[in-house]
């Protein structure tokens, strides 16, 4: 592996407050460049990391790397990074160019140098013009952005964000999203960002790792998180998904056959499942838009239900479907591709589930 692919080494770091471990034993690495995610719920050691990677907080084991150098004996203001928060700490006694420059205080730079590298933080923000303004006069995304202009104006090795789009409503927040993975391809410096929004951590990652209880469940990138996850968490944190408890009856050259707890017997990919022995108990899962839902049965092959509840959501609809030996209704998610409602959709009327084999996940037969 090259310095480039490991330019952040995470090794084996643990973090204890006396007898909470709030990281536990986690190693991955960053390369240079990259925007990477680190996503899961309040408490699961994700904002821990980050701040052990600021230097706010030291490992109780393991080492971080940065560009080759371990970084336990650097103190925060001398390590190459610099760091966004959730509140933006926007100073409200200085206007947009003071609070953007105030990192360069102590840089000995020129008045002319001092004001090039502010302007083009401006530009960069696309809030030229804006430079006289006062905290109280922006917009929530605007003190955003200067937030982000002081951190890189400063040209950090790696850019740390703490869910620094918390504050924002739904739609300024997506716009944001955009802006800000177009700004971390603009600079192109690593940028590593702390959400426990799995929608957010998808639209603007390349790779993310999936937290909990202070490990690393699962590090890819979101294609593989959402298609082929490792566990019963991931599966279930990334998205919607439906379980069926199943057994494995054998192997069919790469598949596994599993007689399933309400499909019946189905047929899976089984190369990423070298966990599943014969007679052993695994988890089935399949997304809510990877099952077709029809009023009769097709091609020989589904299950029938009836629907229980559904939910229209404009460009898609949400179905919930009872099916006789499972646990929870049937989750089915299929796009609204014209005006006209089918009424087999309604409320108890009988209905078949059918899906491909690769739609279907195998996975340990952890707890969901």
């Amino acid at each position: 592996m090259s310095t480039d692919e490991r330019f952040i080494d995470i090794r084996n770091v643990t973090k204890k407050f006396g007898p909470v471990t709030a990281v536990n034993d986690v190693t991955f690495q960053i390369p240079r460049g990259e925007f990477f995610s680190l996503l899961g719920p309040s408490g699961c050691g994700k904002t821990t990391l980050l701040r052990m990677l600021a230097g706010f907080e030291s490992p109780t084991g393991g080492e971080i790397f940065i560009d080759g150098a371990p970084m336990s004996p650097v103190p925060p203001h001398l390590r190459p990074t610099n760091m966004v928060f959730q509140n933006y700490a926007i100073f409200p006694h200085l206007n947009v160019w003071q609070n953007i420059a105030y990192g360069l205080r102590k840089d000995h730079l020129s008045k002319e140098d001092m004001r090039k590298r502010v302007d083009e933080m401006l530009e960069m923000i696309k809030l030229p013009g804006y430079a006289d303004r006062r905290s109280n006069q922006l917009s929530g995304g605007q003190r955003q952005r200067v937030a982000l202009a002081r951190a890189l104006i400063k040209r950090p090795k790696v850019l740390l964000l703490d869910e620094p789009l918390g504050a924002l409503d739904k739609k300024l927040r997506e716009e944001m999203q955009i802006e800000l993975r177009q700004l971390q391809q603009s600079v192109g410096i690593t940028f590593i960002f702390v959400t426990h929004d799995q929608e957010e951590a998808l639209t603007m990652s390349d790779r993310i790792a999936v937290m909990l209880d202070g490990k690393a469940m699962q590090v890819a990138d979101p294609h593989a998180l959402y298609e082929l996850p490792n566990c019963a968490f991931v599966a279930n944190f990334i998205g919607s998904m439906n379980f069926l408890r199943g057994r494995v009856r054998g192997r069919e050259g790469k598949k596994l056959v599993i007689e399933t707890d309400g499909f019946g017997s189905v047929t899976a990919s089984g190369e990423r499942a070298e966990f599943a022995s014969e007679g052993g108990k695994v988890l089935v899962a399949v997304r809510p838009e990877k099952l077709n839902l029809a009023s009769e049965r097709k091609n020989g092959s589904g299950v029938e239900g009836s629907v229980a509840t559904s939910a229209y959501l404009g460009d898609r609809s949400h179905y919930y479907v009872r099916v006789p030996g499972c646990e929870r209704p049937i989750a089915v998610a299929a796009q609204n591709l014209d005006r006209h409602i089918e009424g087999y959709l309604s409320e108890g009327v009988p209905v078949w589930l059918s899906w491909s084999d690769e739609s279907l996940v195998v996975l340990p037969n952890d707890e969901i």
